[in-house]
């Protein structure tokens, strides 16, 4: 058994090998939706784990082949994946519809009831972890499933989903999604808290600018950790010394 899956992970890894020895070519496209802001929408590809995000038209270009999948992933939108074909790269109206979230909420009468939940009534157990949409997927690519939690598949060896889901690629893509959810939340947070007059007038953003500020400053560990803590006086402060560092981006990439 364990010669079995030692030889079906050396044919699927030299498989992945082979895939990415292919060369990619740039592919453009556009997102398509009843939405009018398809600004700030993530492609990735699956395979490559390359990251690109939609422009304020919905226009997009990724490095790419045929046979590669591009997820396409936004808060405001409906996951979704395309495997590319080779007629993708030379269709000069390449286009992707997404369908928006949508949240419908009927009436509801709200009781608070201080000592009944999820845990007082053996739902889940106390001091369960809770996991984000993203974060509940890597979980399960990764985790041993409920027979070799208790020990051993039949036969004696350990369940394979965990490495197959490593040797395919499929882990890596999840964790990177995991990494953009996060992103996406701060970047809801942040947006929350300052307006988009506080980036232009007190920061001094150009507007054209702001958007590509807000990735800059999520991107920063130290802010994001502040950032979280909800505090505005602090969060304003380090938002300050990162518009002065951004400020000079822009002006030496516009010499």
């Amino acid at each position: 058994m364990i010669n079995k899956i030692t030889c079906f992970l050396v044919v699927v890894i030299s498989q992945a090998g082979w895939a990415q020895s292919q060369e990619r070519s740039v592919i453009n496209g556009r997102i398509v939706s009843n939405s009018p802001d398809l600004e700030g929408v993530y492609v990735i590809n699956a395979q490559t784990e390359t990251t690109v995000t939609t422009d304020n038209s919905g226009t997009f270009s990724i490095a790419a082949k045929p046979n590669d999948v591009l997820v396409f992933s936004s808060i405001s939108f409906k996951e979704k994946r395309v495997l590319l074909t080779a007629e993708n790269f030379s269709d000069l109206n390449f286009s992707v519809s997404l369908n928006m979230v949508m949240h419908q909420l009927q009436e509801v009468v709200i009781k608070n009831y201080n000592n009944i939940n999820a845990v007082s009534l053996g739902i889940i157990p106390s001091g369960q972890k809770s996991y984000t949409e993203a974060e509940r997927k890597l979980h399960t690519a990764t985790a041993l499933n409920a027979t070799a939690n208790a020990g051993l598949m039949a036969g004696g060896s350990v369940s394979a989903d965990p490495l197959l889901n490593f040797f395919s690629g499929r882990t890596a893509m999840l964790k990177k999604e995991v990494a953009i959810e996060k992103k996406e939340i701060f970047m809801k947070l942040l947006e929350s808290m300052f307006s988009l007059e506080h980036f232009i007038e007190r920061l001094k953003i150009p507007a054209e600018y702001v958007k590509g500020f807000e990735y800059y400053a999520v991107d920063n560990e130290k802010f994001t950790a502040i950032l979280n803590s909800k505090n505005k006086t602090s969060t304003e402060f380090l938002l300050g010394e990162l518009a002065v560092k951004y400020k000079e981006i822009i002006a030496i990439e516009n010499k």
